[in-house]
């Protein structure tokens, strides 16, 4: 009994970080406790915050807890869209749209810390990104997403083209399962973007669903 735990603890502990862990569309007071049980299985990298309808005071108070967290784990913490809250709160880093702001002033602000960028499928924005030194470029929706049901198509030729030109981490969004991931990571993506399937599974819970993808 006791080999076969050391063999399992083993097993956790050389578990790559390949998860982009995005957060619910609301988080609760049941959710940092949960959060804390799906990190602990070692294959979360990032987890980004990613709250469109709160108010400044309330997300700075949330943020506060959930950095606790993802410490503790030594996961990097994302904030979403805003560069200016991520400074503010200093996280390890910001995710920018195309649409979210100037990229530009998002990389003078958070100097040394992480910017990602979203290029959906366009080489133009991905060498964009390279230009203004992001730290990672994400791509997709390469399936249907319950989180961005309106989101442009990307195709696995993106991700063979950048993993060759594009000397940058790359992180791949939209609909991704356990069904579906491991073709991404094949294609060349580095991390991949999950959110419904961990928070909304109809299954399984959290803590449960993180272990599908190792």
């Amino acid at each position: 009994m006791v080999r076969r735990i050391r063999k399992r603890v083993s097993s956790i502990n050389k578990l790559s970080r390949l998860v982009y862990l995005i957060s619910p569309n609301r988080i609760n007071n049941n959710f940092y406790s949960i959060l804390d049980k799906v990190l602990a299985y070692k294959n979360v990298k990032f987890f980004q915050l990613r709250l469109k309808h709160h108010k400044k005071d309330s997300l700075i108070k949330i943020a506060t807890k959930l950095q606790k967290i993802t410490s503790k784990h030594k996961v990097k913490f994302i904030v979403n869209d805003d560069y200016l809250l991520a400074s503010k709160i200093k996280a390890d880093g910001c995710h920018m749209g195309q649409l979210d702001g100037s990229i530009s002033d998002a990389r003078k602000k958070l100097k040394n810390k992480i910017l990602g960028i979203t290029c959906h499928c366009s080489k133009t924005l991905a060498k964009r990104a390279v230009k203004i030194n992001s730290d990672y470029l994400a791509f997709g929706s390469f399936f249907k997403s319950k989180l961005k049901p309106g989101a442009k198509k990307a195709n696995l030729e993106i991700l063979r083209w950048a993993k060759i030109e594009i000397k940058k981490p790359i992180v791949a969004i939209g609909g991704i399962d356990n069904s579906n991931y491991k073709i991404l990571l094949n294609s060349g993506a580095k991390y991949i973007a999950i959110s419904s399937y961990i928070w909304d599974n109809p299954i399984l819970k959290p803590e449960i669903a993180i272990r599908n993808f190792k």
